[in-house]
């Protein structure tokens, strides 16, 4: 892959081991900690790097990309890696047999990058085809594979064991990963994404509670009900109802 350092990559993939050594090494000195954060410790310690990292760098380019982007360009970028994403969505559709599904991906991709120019302009979503949000983690999880414990990446963020991994299976199957310009391209993708969290920053900066656990939290709820496409039990609904009455 070409959009980070070898050497990066590395340390990102031998993470978990890392990580599973050390519990192992320090469980019985350890406090307890919510269930499947069992590395809480060193997962807060990389979530305040994210964070800084945010502050210092990433956030103002964000601002400063959005504020002297046109809206229509903007949207034209947002599209045109959405569009490009509906490969990744009909290929982990095809590995989980949901065919339709699949077959609904390919032609929002075909229309998008036709009549759509390159994907630039959405048409598809104005044809009532639905956008699907399909990962290799969802479809280890449809195949039986367990998460492993919760952990946050360096740079990327929320993750677990499992769909860590499959970070690398996704880019595989993306064109940016093959493009000239890849690095360049990657960049810009991780902007256009920055950029549609400033809605919801308003929302963490709004609460007094845990920031750390409120982000894993909800990242968790909202990976479970992907893996399971939105049919979440009663008792589900009414938690994660409750979790966003809260932040009202």
């Amino acid at each position: 892959m070409k959009t980070l350092p070898r050497n990066i990559l590395i340390f990102i993939i031998i993470l978990p081991l890392i990580l599973s050594l050390s519990a192992c090494s320090t469980s019985k000195e350890r406090e307890v900690v919510s269930q499947g954060d069992k590395w809480e410790k060193t997962n807060r310690k990389i979530f305040r790097f994210n964070k800084k990292l945010d502050t210092a760098i990433i956030k103002p380019i964000s601002k400063g990309y959005k504020k002297i982007t046109p809206d229509i360009v903007e949207k034209g970028i947002s599209n045109f890696f959405s569009n490009l994403g509906d490969i990744k969505n009909a290929f982990n559709n095809v590995l989980q047999f949901k065919l339709v599904d699949a077959g609904s991906d390919m032609t929002r991709f075909a229309f998008n990058s036709t009549f759509g120019l390159a994907g630039f302009i959405d048409v598809a979503s104005g044809l009532q085809m639905e956008k699907h949000h399909e990962d290799f983690g969802q479809t280890l999880a449809k195949w039986g594979v367990k998460s492993g414990p919760y952990y946050v990446m360096p740079f990327f963020g929320p993750s677990t064991v499992r769909d860590s991994y499959s970070f690398w299976v996704d880019a595989a199957t993306s064109p940016l990963t093959y493009a000239d310009h890849s690095t360049e391209l990657a960049i810009l993708k991780g902007i256009d994404t920055r950029t549609k969290l400033f809605g919801t920053e308003k929302i963490l900066e709004e609460v007094t509670i845990d920031e750390y656990a409120l982000v894993r939290d909800a990242w968790m709820q909202d990976r479970e009900y992907k893996i399971k496409d939105g049919n979440i039990d009663v008792t589900e609904k009414e938690d994660l109802a409750s979790e966003l009455d809260a932040l009202d």
